[in-house]
């Protein structure tokens, strides 16, 4: 069963993710100031992803915003996940980007196949995204937050497509601040309400997660985004959650305490990041709706997927006022 893959990250009962394996970066590394082995260069890059998965998500839609779709081929992985990990089934897919679940650069049909080339000892569990480089034949990065942010800087991946501003260099203490809080108790916090298996670790993310929710909903009364007037990488971080958050987390993963349509500003905020150009066809509701219902066989053992809530994501969002 796919639950076996993640009993180490829950020992005890809490859920504890684990670390991302691969760290390289492409271009100057800004942990180091250097320059690395691995170049900005046109075709050399490849992406794997499952629009299914959040951590993907967010590097989708940054390689649209960033224009890098010609600089950065992709390939999407299927949904559903089993004991053998992400996979390409070959079957083709309507909902997304237009395609089917093929690694069209190896022919793999496990994203362990990638993993096993990169680093043979590699005993923990699979995950997307991947960043892969063609000239070396490895791994370069499986760090969502790391792979976007490659995508938008000048001297990395975004010298290919377009340099995006979403880390200004005044606003960069309160986005990383911001950052920690939305990855501890949302984007991570919806997970460690979902995979508890001790009601006091279920109760004490549920509180987190809606505490934060409620920051969020006053944060955004007076500032069209997250850090003010200006879109920055902070944003990118959150909308993945939220887009899931009433078809998959209120009910999967019991955190329903409210949903996303009952905060206003945070559901019109929410509707404004889909509706930018390039956006909505990143988000495959299908795709995400039967990855968690059917690979999670400890929280939904019938495999039944919910048709709805099926919102209206270009209802107008009014954020301009």
């Amino acid at each position: 069963m796919v639950d076996d893959v993640i009993d180490a990250e829950l020992a005890g009962g809490e859920f504890a993710r684990q670390e991302s394996r691969f760290r390289d970066w492409v271009g100057e590394d800004p942990r180091t100031g250097r320059t690395s082995g691995y170049q900005p260069e046109p075709g050399r890059y490849h992406l794997y992803v499952s629009l299914a998965c959040p951590w993907c998500h967010r590097t989708a839609i940054l390689r649209e915003l960033a224009g890098l779709q010609d600089a950065l081929a992709i390939s999407y992985l299927a949904p559903f996940r089993d004991e053998r990990g992400w996979a390409f089934t070959g079957d083709r897919f309507e909902d997304g980007p237009g395609g089917e679940y093929t690694d069209k650069l190896h022919g793999w049909h496990y994203m362990s196949e990638a993993y096993r080339v990169s680093d043979p000892d590699f005993q923990g569990r699979i995950t997307v995204p991947v960043l892969w480089d063609t000239q070396t034949g490895q791994i370069v990065n499986n760090e969502s937050s790391e792979i976007i942010r490659m995508m938008y800087s000048a001297d990395s991946l975004g010298a290919l497509g377009s340099p995006l501003d979403l880390y200004p260099e005044d606003l960069r203490a309160e986005v990383d601040t911001v950052n920690e809080r939305i990855y501890d108790t949302v984007n991570n916090g919806v997970y460690k309400a979902g995979f508890a298996r001790r009601q006091q670790y279920y109760e004490h993310a549920f509180a987190e997660l809606f505490a934060s929710f409620a920051w969020l909903e006053a944060l955004l009364e007076g500032r069209r985004y997250l850090l003010g007037e200006h879109l920055t990488e902070a944003d990118w971080r959150l909308f993945p959650t939220l887009v899931r958050f009433d078809e998959v987390y209120n009910v999967h993963f019991r955190c329903n305490y409210r949903r996303l349509v009952d905060y206003p500003n945070l559901w019109a905020y929410a509707r404004e990041l889909y509706q930018l150009p390039g956006v909505a066809q990143t988000v495959a509701m299908e795709q995400i709706k039967r990855h968690y219902y059917t690979t999670h066989d400890e929280l939904n053992p019938k495999r039944i997927i919910p048709v709805g809530p099926g919102y209206d994501w270009l209802e107008p969002h009014g954020r301009g006022r």
